[in-house]
């Protein structure tokens, strides 16, 4: 039974991971056929850093995750704690609210985001077109969403009662939050925020229809370039954005056992 669950594990594996293998294996491929090898070249990664368009793109892809997680983080922290503290009633609405984002497709949210910029633009900011500003809100929209959710768990888990014993013992509510609440809370504002990093790195449709003419993230110019044929260079993108990931998980993990490892000896 062991070994068969091992052999299903395995294939599992095998199955999800394969693909990315190919592709990075491929990007290392001299010749622009996505089937044959012809020997071992960097050309591909030089030509990536050479081209203007996916570099402007990159910068736009890692400011924009980074802006939105960074206020999605304090948006999201401030309302998981106003919806910790509601009553049953009113928390179920919020959180219903909440969820939209999430479980909304994202082509329903990206026309409903575009139609509204543009109905703003029209009526009440007149001159403003779709652009940075609107591709950085409309990740931000549901960047919070998932920060709540990461939070709220480790609020449910936290004793309320080293909050107000912090409070007895002469702690201003500023001093309580930032020395007691913050450190219990840590684990689910960073699991949020890297997740939330991922989520805009990773999006293409919500981006597509509010980024507007002007503005490209890397998704959309690898979509472009799709258009075309494929080009090996999108191997070398799609390789390092999968090292910067697993680079990324690896450090948080890191730190995540150095914290469990602290609390064990407290």
């Amino acid at each position: 039974m062991k070994t068969a669950k091992k052999i299903y594990l395995s294939l599992i594996l095998i199955f999800m991971y394969a693909p990315i293998a190919v592709l990075i294996a491929f990007s290392f491929n001299e010749s622009k056929s996505r089937a044959n090898w012809t020997g071992f070249t960097l050309n591909w990664y030089i030509e990536l850093f050479q081209d203007q368009r996916i570099l402007n793109a990159l910068s736009t892809t890692f400011t924009i995750a980074l802006f939105s997680t960074l206020i999605a983080i304090v948006l999201g922290t401030a309302a998981a704690i106003g919806i910790h503290a509601m009553r049953p009633t009113p928390k179920k609405a919020v959180m219903g609210i909440n969820n939209i984002p999430v479980v909304n497709p994202d082509i329903v949210m990206a026309v409903s985001l575009m139609i509204l910029y543009i109905f703003v633009f029209r009526f009440f900011v007149s001159g403003l077109e779709l652009g940075y500003a609107t591709l950085l809100l409309a990740h931000l929209s549901f960047n919070t969403s998932y920060v709540v959710l990461s939070v709220l768990p480790k609020l449910r888990q936290m004793d309320k009662n080293i909050y107000e014993a912090a409070l007895d013992l002469g702690a201003t509510p500023l001093q309580g939050f930032v020395k007691v609440v913050m450190p219990e809370i840590m684990p689910g504002i960073a699991t949020g925020g890297l997740l939330a990093f991922t989520m805009s790195i990773d999006d293409f449709v919500v981006s597509y229809f509010t980024a507007g003419s002007g503005v490209e993230n890397l998704s959309m110019v690898i979509y472009s370039m799709t258009k075309r044929g494929i080009n090996p260079t999108i191997n070398a993108i799609s390789t390092l954005m999968f090292i910067f990931v697993i680079t990324l998980l690896y450090l948080v993990n890191k730190m995540d056992k150095k914290n469990k490892k602290k609390e064990t000896l407290l």
